[in-house]
């Protein structure tokens, strides 16, 4: 199996992945149909790891118990912070950390949010898929997707699906 590297994010229709304070509180559709799915469970089944930066990981822990228990799952951090029972924390070269988790048999490795982890590993090349849902909500301002020293990726658009309003893009790399 050839596992993929796919950050999965929702953004703002002004490409902002949170407010300035980093709320996501207004992560949901237009309300024109709130009871469908939005394609997290088909997406969810088919990783086994998640790779995220340690603000992320504390907002996460911040709504209650760890979501991915049944991941291998990665945070990077700076500080030196001990495992757990679910998280490694790490600082390893995002390539090196690649490599060994594509080495080994596995379902795909996700990317969970944050403009530093995301920028991270642009940098180095290895994001394979890009699933991004944007949400019909304008912000203004806040937190940006990308940050603007990233090298120019191409990308072909494998389908659009439109879930209560958030229409979802999914590209692979040319």
């Amino acid at each position: 199996m050839n596992r993929k590297v796919i950050l999965y994010i929702a953004v703002s229709l002004d490409n902002y992945i949170a407010r300035e304070n980093g709320e996501v509180d207004w992560l949901m559709g237009d309300g024109s149909n709130p009871e469908e799915d939005n394609g997290y469970e088909d997406f969810y089944k088919n990783i086994d790891v998640v790779i995220m930066g340690k603000s992320t990981y504390d907002q996460v822990m911040d709504w209650g118990d760890y979501p991915y228990k049944n991941c291998e799952s990665y945070v990077y951090t700076r500080k030196e912070v001990k495992n757990n029972k679910y998280v490694k924390f790490t600082n390893e070269s995002p390539n090196k950390l690649i490599s060994k988790l594509k080495g080994k048999q596995g379902k795909d490795i996700w990317i969970v949010g944050g403009a530093d982890i995301v920028d991270l590993f642009l940098k180095e090349d290895l994001i394979d898929e890009f699933i991004i849902a944007t949400i019909p909500t304008i912000l203004g301002k806040g937190i940006p997707l990308f940050k603007e020293n990233n090298n120019e990726i191409k990308l072909k658009l494998k389908e659009s699906k439109i879930f209560d309003g958030i229409v979802q893009n999914h590209y692979i790399k040319k």
